[in-house]
């Protein structure tokens, strides 16, 4: 609930970048080093899982240390309760997909394609006004599991080490964990792994969704396996089924044409379904909390 009403201030970007950006640095620098064509593809493999573990490795640490320092603390809940909310993401991710619905909302298109662009990385120079919405709303329905639901769900799991590693190893598939020649090999581990850790969270997320929309249960079981992820379908397919809009279809990345299944059986998304698509995410968020609230009770009990 912090994390909501705070984010990550930005003038403390400024002087502290948020650690997201230190495990993308650290796993940028690596792949500079490690991945070499030169090298063959079984090395490189290797190679990548050897930076995934070393990266991984070090946030988990870091969040080991920084939960014995805060042990040691009267104000050991507190400082917890901040640090985490370095890992969760719900203040940002509605922030920039709102971010697209205000200019399509005003027929701006330029200026939605550019905001989207922000938070996806498909072409967007040719969107349409519904190919923007569409694009804005699976990001928001992705990203509630990534940036928010399998954060607190490895957190909850294995306190501040679990929440730092699995960010750590969802950054490395957004950097590396790519199917196109340079990344196969060497962002293989990283592909695989942020897929094992999503497994329960992807469905919970969806879960929520559904349950927050009151609807879209029949959609997400028949259309979330569509998906060439086994995880992001069920977020995106969530998401149509309770906004009963249609999601997917062919997308372009650097030019080249990617085809995808579609999801749900409603009409093309505008820029009223970004704002019903926000007030949703808003709910789910909500009982997200609450059903952390309540294993807490049961906890004690």
């Amino acid at each position: 609930m912090l994390e909501a009403l705070l984010g990550y201030p930005a003038m403390l970007h400024r002087f502290i970048p948020h650690p997201v950006a230190w495990a993308g640095g650290a796993l940028s620098g690596l792949e500079w080093r490690w991945n070499r064509t030169q090298f063959s593809a079984r090395y490189r493999r290797a190679l990548g899982v050897a930076a995934l573990l070393l990266v991984a490795g070090s946030a988990a640490l870091a969040g080991g240390l920084l939960e014995w320092w805060a042990g040691h603390s009267a104000w050991r809940g507190v400082v917890i309760v901040l640090l985490a909310t370095t890992g969760l993401a719900q203040r940002s991710l509605y922030s920039h997909v709102a971010a697209v619905g205000r200019p399509l909302r005003g027929h701006n298109l330029a200026a939605a394609r550019q905001a989207v662009g922000q938070i996806v990385g498909r072409d967007v120079a040719a969107l349409s006004s519904s190919g923007v919405a569409g694009a804005a709303l699976e990001s928001l329905a992705e990203s509630f599991n990534d940036g928010v639901v399998a954060p607190a769900f490895w957190l909850l799991g294995f306190g501040l080490p679990g929440l730092f590693a699995y960010k750590a190893v969802n950054t490395a598939d957004s950097l590396i964990g790519h199917r196109e020649p340079r990344w196969r090999e060497f962002g293989w581990a990283s592909a695989r792994l942020d897929d094992a850790l999503n497994l329960i969270p992807a469905r919970l997320a969806g879960a929520l969704l559904v349950l927050a929309g009151r609807g879209g249960w029949r959609v997400m079981l028949r259309d979330a396996k569509k998906h060439d992820s086994p995880n992001a379908g069920w977020p995106e397919a969530a998401m149509a089924g309770a906004l009963r809009i249609r999601l997917g279809g062919a997308v372009y990345y650097d030019g080249v044409a990617h085809t995808r299944p579609w999801f749900g059986d409603g009409a093309a998304p505008d820029a009223a379904d970004i704002e019903r698509g926000l007030s949703l995410y808003v709910v789910a968020c909500g009982f997200l909390w609450a059903g952390l609230a309540l294993l807490g009770l049961a906890w004690r009990l």
